[in-house]
């Protein structure tokens, strides 16, 4: 075989990306990195001694490998980008079997989550949603605007693209009447992106906001689905409960934090200056591109309902890793850390459809003649984000499917 993968043009995985992933391609799960339409399987180069820390990498999931930190994922990534550059010809040397074609393989949950937090960081989907559930207050809430607001979530319903979503169940309150319990009918998307950490802190020792760099691996597509009409009448006063716990969807694809340097970008003017903690120096946005897309059980292609980017979270990864460890509490190799939904200023870009349709007031249209106010058994949605600026390279992020069932 060859030692080379050519990229087909707009492929979304060149040769600076490899994101890894795991895959079963019939002999088990295995870790691997995509490449242009196909999978280098790194257990085998493991196995060939082709490449360092082989035994973290012929693991079932990459949160041994996440842990063992910033200068083992660099000089990994070294040797990877040295091995599939055309001219070594040390894979085909070797003689083993190392790549496989993604339309021919299953993937499955990169990481093992031990925790997993959604943050409220775009400050557009907070205004719009503060307007919707409190339409007589201020839109923010005092404390917005000084620390990433955020909920811990069940990271036993984190769940890889493709897991089928079954509609849940719970109380609402319909009208002023008593709460009921049933399926619920406000069932709605968050387009989100989530960052995955490797080494974490010891209990008690916070990670300060500098060296955020050195616990954050790399970044996925997320979709933290919600059930309105449950999370409104149970999230007073303590958050989000069982409306948001049912599944949360992640791409399959991990994006290394080191391929993404060049899409860096400074984030939005804070106001006020927040506390010394959370002041990073450097840039920790991320020129990120993301749409939405949405498919009736009767439409071929699904029809993109909205575009936005994660450049302009009010709150950045860094700070969010900083605030949460600010306590004292410990993270671990595989925890995922959620952005919370990502909306733009304009219709358009918001990434929700209780903000798309303004709580049900304004159904959309799709292609095929049907109308949606939420999601109904049977429709798909496809979350996806590429980074792209003339003279870099086109990062793309995969997408993160989840199809309603009842």
């Amino acid at each position: 075989m060859s030692s080379w993968v050519p990229v087909p043009e707009g492929s979304g995985f060149p040769l600076e990306n490899l994101p890894y992933g795991v895959f079963d391609a019939g002999i088990g799960r295995r870790i691997g990195v995509a490449i242009g339409e196909h999978v280098v399987d790194l257990y085998a180069l493991a196995d060939a001694g082709l490449v360092p820390h082989g035994e973290a990498l012929q693991d079932v999931d990459l949160n041994g490998f996440l842990g063992l930190g910033r200068d083992v994922w660099h000089e990994v990534r070294v040797r990877l980008i040295d091995l599939l550059t055309e001219g070594n010809t040390a894979i085909r040397d070797a003689g083993i079997e190392a790549l496989y074609p993604q339309s021919a393989v299953t993937m499955h949950l990169p990481f093992v989550p031990g925790d997993y937090v959604d943050f409220y960081s775009s400050m557009e989907h907070a205004v719009n949603l503060g307007k919707l559930f409190r339409p007589d207050s201020e839109p923010l809430l005092p404390n917005w605007r000084h620390l990433p607001i955020g909920y811990h979530g069940r990271s036993s319903t984190v769940v890889v693209s493709g897991t089928p979503v079954r509609r849940p169940r719970g109380q609402v309150r319909p009208g002023d009447g008593p709460p009921e319990e049933g399926p619920t009918q406000a069932l709605d998307i968050e387009l989100e992106v989530g960052f995955v950490t490797g080494p974490g802190n010891e209990l008690g020792v916070p990670i300060d906001v500098d060296d955020a760099g050195d616990h954050i691996f790399g970044l996925v597509l997320v979709n933290d689905w919600s059930a309105r009409d449950i999370q409104r009448w149970e999230y007073q006063p303590l958050g989000p409960f069982l409306g948001k716990s049912f599944v949360t969807t992640v791409s399959p694809w991990v994006v290394p934090l080191e391929a993404l340097t060049g899409y860096l970008i400074p984030g939005p003017t804070q106001d006020p200056e927040p506390l010394s903690y959370l002041r990073a120096e450097g840039d920790w946005g991320v020129d990120l591109q993301l749409e939405a897309a949405l498919a009736s059980p009767a439409m071929d292609e699904p029809d993109v309902i909205a575009r936005t980017s994660y450049g302009g979270m009010y709150w950045t990864m860094a700070q969010q890793l900083a605030h949460i460890t600010s306590n004292g509490t410990a993270i671990r190799p595989g925890d995922l850390y959620a952005s919370g939904t990502i909306s733009g200023a304009e219709p358009g870009s918001y990434g929700s459809l209780i903000e798309i349709t303004w709580g049900g007031r304004d159904p959309i249209t799709l292609s095929d003649g049907s109308q949606r106010r939420y999601l109904e058994d049977g429709d798909t949605v496809v979350l996806r984000g590429w980074c792209h600026r003339p003279g870099l390279p086109r990062i793309g992020f995969g997408e993160c499917l989840g199809t309603i069932v009842p």
